[in-house]
């Protein structure tokens, strides 16, 4: 109980030291300067400098050391203002011995006073993970890899570093060195911005800068990941592009939702398994990926995600399994050769994100295989993601997501269990409602933006493309209609919810299917098979109980509805369909809302169908 007020009382007073050294470099430097170069006083900017002389230099060194005890205070924020404020050469330097002061400061604190943070605890997981993968090299070489790794803190590698025994000579130069392109990249930006304020560049060219030099440092992480870290585990979940990837999304993912973990049932399997989840928003691979923890699964991934070359050749390298949506392919194949690898698979059986909340049912059924192969069956379930980033609204509402494990099917229930038996229990743990979870609470105005492009007959007077979003109220501009959803995503009124305003829609529309027709002009973007340069044409395609028809000056096809069992859609842009292994993307020359309809009849048309069968 001591050691830990200790350990408070150091890392408060170094806070509390931080903050008045920032404000004082701030106050007395940065803004005084900014204002000479605002006004092209360059002159008196560069005696202003050099007035304060070795104060100001200090205040970089030892804001720079104590952030690093501190831990979790970014390094940034100090490296750029000092780019901002001193000469490239300079910033560099002071930034570098303020990191070695800081090091030097924690190796003490560990050595000495047995002194570490929660910060470090929290990142040793992460830290140990990397570890494990390093094959025996020493401990500079891990540190190394480390500080070019933007998701550990400087401060938190230091603290590791001193907590192993490593000498304090190979420590000091470690950290010296390889905080370097950090800080490199760090003042680079503060130069560039300074360029700018001085009217030097352009604010288009200071935006390209600093992206090419973050994605500079990404490449740097990314080679020697490769060919030091990585080596040998191209095209498998262990490689070093599946781990910059993750570590990538990780940075730009995780204040935007609040995670809740529940994968209790998890513990004791061993990969490989199956893993198995609904598909409610587009990020449910990176919230899968969390549920799983350390284990690295392989993705099974529209390949049309990867379909440029470069995109391809990464997606290849990271070990994702690429299938072609609702169309025969090799990719059983990949994922049982994956599995022979000994990673487990991750399945969205759903094959394309929810339309209204609720779970599509699985059209491409891959029990068979599943109890072939004999492996344990995770059955997993993400709730909260939909309304936080549904497939019609581009803008990310901050949530809390739910990941459960709902159950695990071992090796030996999968012998016991029929086909049909297995069906039910896997549509059974996946299944989810959004419309039913109300622990979260959404208060932006514009609830209903996008609404429309899924939601697109009025419900209420049958027209269709009438509906449109203000604020939060969906409304129809023919028959005056008006539904206004709550924060919790429900409507106040007698459409109650999404899904049963939807259900609505898809009534009137089932009524209309006895020899209905759907038509439409499109502009087209075909894929070919071999990857290369996508082709333009002009045409139009016929939907009838019959099939799908698409005609145009260089083809005709038709696909019968009995091997169309889904036809994927982006709302308000396009539809899309594999014909001799070739991917055509339909975009309506007229009302391009009506996309979702095309989806939602040919579901309509399969099931008719089958009831027919």
């Amino acid at each position: 109980m001591k050691g830990k007020n200790i350990e408070r009382a150091v890392i408060g007073l170094s806070l509390i030291a931080i903050i008045v050294l920032f404000v004082c470099f701030f106050k007395d430097i940065m803004v005084p300067l900014f204002s000479m170069e605002f006004g092209g006083n360059f002159d008196g900017a560069r005696d202003l400098l050099e007035s304060k002389g070795w104060l100001g230099a200090l205040c970089v060194i030892l804001i720079e050391a104590l952030q690093m005890v501190v831990v979790f205070i970014p390094a940034e924020f100090i490296q750029v203002s000092s780019g901002l404020s001193y000469p490239f050469h300079m910033s560099l330097v002071l930034c570098d011995l303020g990191v070695c002061l800081g090091a030097t400061l924690i190796f003490l604190l560990s050595r000495i006073c047995r002194i570490g943070t929660d910060k470090y605890a929290r990142s040793k997981q992460q830290i140990s993970a990397i570890s494990a993968r390093t094959r025996g090299r020493s401990v500079m070489v891990l540190m190394l890899l480390l500080f070019i790794t933007p998701i550990v803190p400087f401060g938190a590698i230091c603290y590791y570093g001193s907590g192993t025994d490593l000498k304090y000579r190979r420590y000091l130069l470690t950290v010296a060195v390889g905080v370097i392109p950090s800080i490199i990249t760090s003042n680079l930006i503060g130069t560039s911005a300074k360029a700018f304020i001085r009217n030097a560049i352009p604010v288009w060219l200071l935006v390209i800068i600093i992206v090419l030099l973050m994605i500079l440092l990404l490449v740097m992480l990314w080679f020697l990941l490769d060919k030091v870290l990585f080596r040998g585990k191209d095209c498998t979940p262990d490689s070093a592009t599946y781990f910059v990837f993750f570590r990538l999304v990780g940075f730009l993912r995780k204040r935007k939702q609040r995670l809740h973990i529940d994968n209790e049932k998890l513990k004791g399997v061993k990969p490989p398994y199956i893993l198995m989840c609904n598909h409610a928003s587009f990020y449910d691979f990176y919230y899968v990926k969390m549920l799983v923890g350390e284990d690295n699964l392989s993705y099974i991934v529209n390949s049309h995600i990867g379909s440029g070359k470069i995109l391809r050749k990464l997606r290849n390298k990271a070990g994702f399994i690429p299938k072609k949506l609702f169309c025969p392919d090799t990719a059983g194949l990949k994922m049982m050769h994956m599995l022979n690898k000994g990673y487990s698979v991750a399945v969205f059986p759903e094959g394309r994100l929810s339309v209204d909340g609720r779970c599509y049912p699985i059209v491409e059924k891959g029990t068979r295989f599943y109890k072939k192969r004999g492996l344990p069956l995770v059955l997993a379930n993400i709730s909260g993601a939909y309304y936080a980033n549904p497939k019609w609204r581009k803008k990310f509402l901050r949530s809390d997501i739910k990941v459960s494990v709902r159950r695990v099917i071992s090796s030996e229930e999968m012998k016991e269990l029929s086909v049909e038996e297995l069906d039910e229990i896997i549509m059974s743990s996946i299944s989810c409602d959004e419309n039913t979870e109300h622990f979260n609470r959404y208060k932006a105005g514009n609830k209903a933006k996008g609404l429309e492009n899924i939601l697109y007959r009025c419900a209420d007077c049958g027209e269709l493309y009438t509906t449109a979003a203000e604020g939060s109220d969906l409304i129809c501009t023919s028959c005056g209609a008006r539904h206004h959803l709550d924060e919790t995503y429900r409507f106040t009124d007698s459409a109650e919810s999404i899904p049963a305003y939807y259900d609505r829609i898809k009534a009137l529309e089932r009524a209309e299917l006895e020899g209905f027709t759907l038509h439409t002009e499109v502009d087209t973007k075909v894929f070919p098979k071999d990857g290369g340069r996508p082709r333009r044409e002009h045409g139009e395609c016929t939907l009838t109980g019959e099939g799908f028809t698409y005609t145009s000056d260089k083809i005709s096809f038709t696909v019968p509805i009995v091997k169309l069992p889904a036809l994927a859609f982006s709302c308000n842009s396009e539809f899309e369909l594999y014909h001799e292994k070739e991917l055509y993307y339909f975009y309506p020359v007229k009302e391009r809302r009506q996309t979702a309809r095309w989806a939602l009849i040919t579901d309509l048309l399969y099931e008719v169908n089958n009831e027919k069968r």
